[in-house]
């Protein structure tokens, strides 16, 4: 009896060991492509319980997917870290789980990602430099007929998702941010949602390095570019949300003149945040897979927190 006592008192002082959190699955899927746009590799990310249970879930689709989960085929050996942000974000409560679809990119990437439509507006002189150090034409559009037309439903059809449009985001960083929000653009009836993390927006990354004299020459001209193409496109901030973002070092630190102005033109269009559209700075932020891990999280929870999800503008659904 007296053993059995202090068994029992021993059992009230010892804690119960933690139960480890439930974690998400990363798979990949065999290259994809099509006619006109070479095959690349895409991996997934399914989230915690997604094995045992029947839920749909809404799905983020991602630029750089090698970046995205794996260090062994980041860039530089460092990755996001998305997979582990997710698990964080949902197990705390702070997010409604998703599916995140990791779209590789290839040596193809800045032809694949320069907005088309914009580009195209561009000096002769200016197009020259860029295709010269590219090989050819940007052929965004053609990936974003891809992503929407072919990847997309292939993932609703063998996945559980939500596949309407307000259940389905784009994201990327760099130029990757730049075609997620190019995309939503372009196909406003197909995503809800789009976050730009250090978004290029000079779209010709070599011309920002020059003299101050030619980059002041050059953003003057891509911002004229980007006002022409918006005053065409067909946003609507009853629906539409859009996450914009960068830091203040190094290659970032080029872009608060290009963002202040798209901030004003976006507000013109009815996008005054915070419900619909934010735009933030990270004092001291580097343009880097290690800076955009650092403030992962606050995309994520724009894109699937359930404040957005309460918020009339967010077609998110919970």
């Amino acid at each position: 009896m007296r053993a059995l006592a202090l068994l029992a008192l021993l059992s009230l002082a010892t804690p119960a060991l933690a139960q480890p959190a439930e974690t998400g699955e990363v798979i990949r899927l065999d290259p994809i492509g099509s006619e006109q746009l070479e095959a690349r590799p895409i991996s997934i990310y399914l989230p915690p319980g997604y094995d045992t249970g029947m839920e749909t879930y809404p799905v983020i689709y991602a630029m750089d997917g090698q970046n995205l989960f794996e260090p062994g085929y980041s860039y530089a050996g460092v990755e996001w870290g998305l997979d582990e942000e997710m698990d964080r974000l949902i197990a705390e409560g702070r997010i409604r789980p998703a599916i995140i679809v990791g779209i590789w990119n290839t040596p193809a990437r800045a032809r694949e990602y320069a907005p088309r439509q914009v580009f195209d507006t561009f000096s002769e002189a200016s197009r020259s430099r860029a295709l010269e150090a590219w090989g050819g034409l940007p052929v965004s559009d053609i990936f974003l007929t891809f992503l929407a037309e072919d990847l997309k439903p292939y993932i609703d059809r063998n996945y559980r998702t939500r596949s309407g449009p307000d259940a389905t985001a784009l994201m990327g960083s760099s130029m990757g941010g730049l075609i997620s929000f190019y995309g939503l653009t372009r196909y406003p009836e197909t995503f809800s949602s789009a976050a730009g993390l250090s978004t290029h927006w000079p779209i010709y990354a070599d011309a920002s390095h020059q003299d101050p004299a030619v980059a002041d020459a050059w953003r003057e001209q891509a911002l004229l570019a980007w006002a022409a193409y918006l005053d065409t496109t067909h946003l609507d901030p009853q629906i539409h949300r859009i996450w914009f973002d960068h830091g203040s070092i190094n290659l970032d630190s080029l872009y608060p003149p290009y963002q202040s102005a798209i901030d004003a033109i976006m507000a013109e269009q009815g996008f005054i945040g915070p419900a619909n559209y934010r735009s933030t700075l990270y004092e001291g932020a580097d343009h880097n897979e290690a800076a955009w891990h650092a403030r992962l999280a606050d995309p994520l929870t724009f894109l699937l927190g359930v404040e957005a999800a309460a918020n009339p503008a967010s077609r998110m659904p919970q």
